[in-house]
């Protein structure tokens, strides 16, 4: 994230990560790289930025600054408890919060969350958005990834398989984006 450009602020890009998603075949996957960087020095390698939440039956990713995607991943998990089952409420709600609430709307973060039926992602300026294809990407590195993963889509490769090739192409091309995986997977409706 550049630090003269606020969270929600059209053209931001956040720096420092790749998270793709990918539903095919019965599951759903969430990937993310481990690099985090402070400018052009690599902090640390092996970050988890991709995690289960709720009872297990939501998982999700984060881009941006750490700290914040954690109060936000903490944010959701007490909406998925008001709202057991409901991802989509969930984030409503949260997206509410984070538009409004004066603390919230200072977060520079970035989500791709997924359940077995719908994949979404959320931004702070209170944007919850379903994407329209199987496959969607965010962070420095998410339309690289993203890229790859539409071209990988229609090939006789699982869900998994996909997200890892495309988050190797990812890693290739983005300079904030490395090769250490943490890959979440679920059962998918669809």
């Amino acid at each position: 994230m550049t630090s003269h450009q606020p969270a929600g602020e059209p053209g931001m890009v956040m720096h420092g990560t790749t998270i793709l998603t990918v539903r095919k075949g019965g599951k759903v996957v969430i990937a993310g790289d481990g690099q985090v960087s402070l400018g052009a020095t690599v902090i640390k390698s092996n970050a988890r930025k991709v995690r289960s939440i709720g009872r297990g039956d939501v998982i999700g990713g984060f881009a941006g600054a750490t700290a914040d995607a954690f109060t936000l991943f903490q944010r959701l998990e007490g909406k998925l408890e008001q709202y057991p089952g409901q991802l989509t409420r969930a984030c409503v709600e949260l997206a509410k919060d984070w538009r409004t609430d004066r603390y919230l709307r200072r977060l520079e973060a970035m989500m791709l969350v997924a359940d077995r039926e719908v994949t979404l992602v959320l931004t702070g300026t209170g944007d919850v958005l379903e994407p329209e294809s199987d496959v969607m990407g965010i962070g420095s590195g998410g339309m690289y990834a993203l890229a790859a993963a539409r071209a990988l889509i229609d090939q006789p490769l699982d869900a998994e398989v996909i997200a890892r090739k495309a988050m190797a192409v990812a890693a290739e091309i983005c300079v904030y984006t490395n090769t250490n995986l943490v890959v979440e997977s679920l059962a998918s409706d669809r």
